[in-house]
């Protein structure tokens, strides 16, 4: 991190692995407009089953049209299905979706994706971000980022965030055992 007006922050993210870059790379908007339409789909599969299997109210109601259902024990396989997908979308959405946040926050002037030659398609390398590919022991720039204009709030809150996460990583029980402090 430079000092003063012409300060310019670049972040890089390394992976190795391919289920470690897909993990991260999922577009915040788009898993939004999915878990939408996955929720709407819930909420119309309910009622279906709500028709046919009158079995399920809980009977906590005086008048049965306004009776909740409990969809807890039924044994069907395209609702159970649309239930992992609405879990898997919302811990997507919690954290899965890593890259298209940091470009959306501006943490820092320049974003790059540092990854293995075999593990990546170019569909699959976030929108804004730079690659840079290793190949042997060279790093490839294959896509420049956008650049972006970060301002002094987030360089300093990237900057509190990677050391609030390196002091974690140490317990009072390591520093002692160390002699080290932070």
């Amino acid at each position: 991190m430079g000092r003063g007006v012409a300060a310019r922050t670049a972040l890089f993210e390394c992976k190795q692995a391919r289920a470690d870059l897909l993990k991260d790379s999922h577009d915040d908007a788009a898993t939004r407009r999915q878990l939408t339409t996955a929720l709407k789909r819930r909420t119309k599969l309910e009622a279906l089953l709500g028709e046919h299997r009158p079995d399920l109210r809980r009977g906590d109601s005086l008048f049965a049209e306004f009776d909740a259902w409990d969809f807890e024990e039924l044994a069907h396989k395209g609702y159970q299905a649309l239930l992992g997908e609405i879990a898997t979308l919302q811990g997507r959405l919690g954290a899965g979706t890593k890259f298209s946040k940091m470009l959306r926050y501006q943490s820092a002037d320049f974003l790059y994706l540092v990854v293995e030659d075999d593990i990546y398609a170019d569909a699959e390398i976030p929108a804004g971000w730079g690659l840079l590919v290793r190949r042997d022991d060279v790093l490839q720039l294959r896509r420049k980022p956008v650049a972006l204009d970060a301002g002094d709030a987030q360089r300093r809150a990237l900057l509190e965030a990677i050391a609030l996460r390196a002091t974690r990583a140490v317990s009072p029980l390591e520093t002692k055992r160390t002699g080290s402090e932070i």
